[in-house]
């Protein structure tokens, strides 16, 4: 049986920029990736314009074909507001997704991102992957978002400390052009989300690992049966 993979993000290009090019390893090497997207990741920005939110949507899809992945949903919780309601109905999306795809590894934003949402998707993610007896998956990692991630400080909410690195430096292409499939969130040289800014995070991660290109992963649970 090929191994079960599940990425768990608040919004469509997440999963690109935190483990774009994990994805892509996975995939070569056989596993079955799914992806949840909670919200739409447009909408906050002050228009409601579905025809904005369907573009985002399919720049998703384009993405994941890049990989080989399967989207699983797109949940329509509300942009940049995720605090906004109970936890516990997002917790059940994840649960639900979870008994539907039975993961092995768990991919999921850092609790400690400037962005609201991805702080309320890792604590729901925690919640629904509980290490209760009878459970099966083995591990769950937080991946790092530009322009979030390192925007956030110390100083009110715990750092990003990788422990795992792995590496992409076959896939940087295969990320990369996936990145190239969300044409409006690229912005130009130097904000931390374009395509140069997106390699250049790659190549220092992987500089910190003795790899050409890796992408950095905290471990928020491991189980070794």
């Amino acid at each position: 049986m090929n191994k079960q993979i599940l990425i768990i993000a608040a919004h469509p290009d997440d999963e690109v920029l935190g483990c774009g090019g994990t994805i892509a390893r996975h995939v070569k090497e056989g596993a079955s990736v799914h992806i949840l997207f909670l919200g739409d990741g447009v909408s906050s920005r002050g228009d409601s314009d579905t025809k904005l939110i369907t573009k985002r949507k399919e720049s998703a899809v384009k993405a994941c074909e890049v990989f080989g992945a399967n989207i699983v949903s797109f949940e329509k919780f509300p942009d940049n507001m995720f605090d906004s309601v109970p936890l516990l109905d997002i917790v059940r999306v994840v649960e639900s997704v979870k008994k539907e795809v039975n993961p092995q590894i768990i991919y999921t934003h850092h609790g400690g991102d400037l962005n609201i949402d991805h702080r309320i998707t890792c604590q729901a993610v925690l919640t629904a992957f509980r290490p209760l007896p009878g459970e099966e998956f083995s591990e769950i990692r937080a991946f790092e978002t530009n322009s979030s991630t390192e925007w956030s400080t110390y100083a009110i909410i715990p750092p990003f400390i990788p422990d795992t690195f792995v590496d992409i430096s076959q896939y940087l292409d295969n990320l990369l052009n996936a990145y190239s499939c969300y044409v409006d969130e690229i912005r130009a040289e130097p904000h931390a989300r374009s395509l140069d800014a997106l390699k250049f995070a790659a190549l220092c991660r992987g500089r910190e690992a003795g790899l050409h290109a890796a992408e950095a992963f905290m471990t928020l649970r491991r189980i070794c049966r």
